[in-house]
Order: C-alpha cells, then structure tokens, then sequence
C-alpha cells in the first residue's frame, strides 16, 4: 500500500511539476517532437526501402533455354535439378508454343514474323525465381553448367547494380535511423536535465526533510515519461495522416509499380507505437540519469 501511495503521489506531483514549470516543460516537448518526427520519417523511409527491396527482388527471375534436341525426359530431369539448388524459390515451364502464343498476343507483327517460319524457331524455357536476388548471379552459373541448358540470363549488370543499390541504400538508412535515435536520446536527456537543474534548491530541501532517493526521484521519472509521450503525439498524427494521404496521391508506389509503398494499415499504427515508446522511455531514461548523475542523487 505505502509503495501504491508513493506511486500515486509521484504521478501528481509530476503532471502538477509540468504545468507548474511550463516553459521548461514546453522546451522539453518541443525537442521532443521534432527529434521524434525525424525518427519517424526515417521509420517510414526504412520500411519502404525494405519493401521495395523484397518486391523488386520477387519480380527478378533467371529464362533458362532449354537446346533444341532435348527430349521430355531431359526436360524433366533438368527442371529437377535446377528445383533442388539451394536458394531456387519455384520453377516454372514454358514451352516454345507457349512462347510463341504469348508472343503473338503482345504484338501481331511477332505473329506474322513467327508464321514465316517452318516450325517454331523458340526454345522451350524455365524460368526460375531465387529465394535472395544477391544469389542471382550464383545460381544462373550453376544452371549454365547443366547438360541441355542453351542460355540462362536474368539481364546481369542491370540486376547487380539494381540490387547493390537497393542494399546500400537500405544499410545507410538504418544506420542514420540508428544514429537518429541516439540524437535523440541525448536531446531529450539535455534538456531534461536542463529542466531539473533548474528545480535543484527543491531537490535539496526534498532531501534535508528525509525523503528518500526513490520519492525524489519517481516524480522526475514520470515527469520525463509525461513529457516522452506529449512530444511524441504530433509525430504520430503526422505519420498517421500523412503517411495515408501520400500514399493515396502516389498510387500506392513510386516511380514504377515495381517500386511499391508499404500499405498504410496497420504499418502507421506500428510506427506510431514504436514513435510512443521511444518518446515514453527516452524520457523516463533522460529524467533518471539527469536526477542520479547530473545532480548526484
């Protein structure tokens, strides 16, 4: 009951301590806010370069031609072969009348091209989808290297470069958002201390009536928990809204549909949670190391 009681009154005394120092408090949320709403961009930046990432690669396949002299039995035996490399995702046959089909349907003039001939100048093919596209070229050399096999490409200098940058791009995002979160931190910790430096002659006087280190130091906590989450509420509306609104203006992608956005419901709400909890424990950290280092509690 006591501990209830000291938690109860820690929590008062913290709302009453925001409102009573406010403009300390208000420098504190300001901070707060626009750290947290950089955080938050780069969250949302972060996930789209995964997801594109992903989608892009799902989209990347190896055309394997099969020779002209292959029997239904070479056929088969090769697609078995390539099913059981490491890393292939699924195999799918196509034969040369397909292609032609498919060929003809796309544009007519292939179709009259195609007619001039007296059989079916098209190979019959595989396509292959990998598991990971930085095995793509890996797995085209060891499919050139089967019996029966006439070509394998899956358009290489493009593919690598694509795939490079996509990679590169996504570690150095992370690596910022990492280092976001530190500036973060470290803002919100400052200025938190700034705020209790200023209440130090109360501290003092806490101290001289006997009370302990764990009733001074929960009002701060929660105090910096208060101002954690206050500072994070305009990131999260803007990530919620805003992040819906573009992603309904852009289609639902950018640049290519190849490059898609990642759908709004429920990634903002994942942001947003993950946004709060970082305004709620930055705060309640900053406020602790601030009361038992900075004034030596």
């Amino acid at each position: 009951m006591k501990a209830l009681r000291i938690v109860g009154r820690s929590i008062r005394d913290a709302f009453k301590s925001v409102f009573r120092n406010f403009s300390l408090s208000m420098a504190a949320i300001l901070c707060a806010t626009i750290t947290l709403m950089v955080v938050s961009i780069s969250l949302v930046i972060a996930a789209n370069i995964e997801n594109a990432t992903k989608s892009l690669e799902s989209e990347l396949s190896i055309v394997v031609y099969v020779k002209k002299s292959a029997t239904e039995d070479d056929i088969k035996y090769l697609q078995d072969k390539i099913k059981g490399l490491d890393n292939v995702e699924s195999v799918e046959y196509k034969s040369r009348d397909e292609w032609k089909l498919e060929m003809s349907e796309y544009n007519p003039s292939f179709e009259t091209l195609l007619e001039n001939y007296p059989e079916n100048p098209l190979l019959d093919s595989f396509v292959v989808v990998v598991k990971d596209a930085t095995d793509l070229e890996k797995v085209t050399t060891e499919i050139r290297n089967f019996d029966m096999v006439d070509s394998a490409n899956f358009g290489e200098d493009a593919v690598v470069t694509i795939v490079s940058l996509f990679d590169v791009v996504e570690k150095t995002t992370l690596i910022v958002l990492v280092a976001l979160i530190f500036v973060t931190a470290f803002l919100i910790t400052n200025t938190i201390k700034l705020t209790i430096y200023s209440r130090r002659n109360e501290i003092e006087i806490m101290r001289l009536v006997g009370s302990s280190n764990i009733a001074i130091k929960l009002p701060f906590i929660f105090e910096g928990f208060i101002i954690g989450v206050l500072g994070s509420l305009i990131p999260i509306l803007v990530t919620i809204y805003g992040y819906i609104i573009a992603y309904n203006k852009l289609g639902g992608h950018i640049i290519s549909e190849l490059i898609k956005l990642v759908a709004p419901f429920n990634f903002v709400f994942f942001v947003a949670l993950i946004v709060l909890g970082l305004g709620a424990v930055i705060g309640m950290l900053g406020s602790l190391l601030a009361v038992r280092k900075y004034l030596k509690i």
